[in-house]
């Protein structure tokens, strides 16, 4: 039996993102999946910062950019807790959330465990 805490759900999500550390360094990294609070990516070549800013484009309008902490690692993977994530950012990851989730209840519960 599995120990399962998760309070929101893994949206499988394959994309190339941008990981830009605090002192202004970045690395290309690629996203494994993403959930209301987080994500996980691929491990880059170069080591991975603790905290900095992610940003995933969407379209050519459209992107997520996220305040993140690096929370868990494992080989070849990362996984970060979304800090801060502005208004516009958060409006495309519900979006995107809801299109993957196909279930509106289960995408207000998750909205509002977000917010509590």
């Amino acid at each position: 039996m599995t120990d399962n805490r998760r309070q929101f759900s893994r949206i499988p999500f394959d994309a190339p993102a941008r990981l830009e550390a605090p002192e202004g360094t970045s690395a290309e990294v690629h996203l494994l999946d993403i959930c209301l609070k987080g994500v996980l990516i691929s491990a880059p070549a170069t080591p991975a910062p603790e905290t900095g800013t992610l940003q995933i484009q969407l379209g050519e309008d459209t992107a997520i950019r996220m305040s993140v902490t690096q929370v868990h690692h494992e080989p070849g993977r990362l996984g970060y807790r979304c800090d801060f994530i502005d208004l516009d950012s958060i409006a495309a990851l519900r979006r995107l959330v809801e299109l993957n989730l196909g279930n509106a209840e289960l995408l207000d519960r998750e909205f509002g465990a977000l917010l509590n």
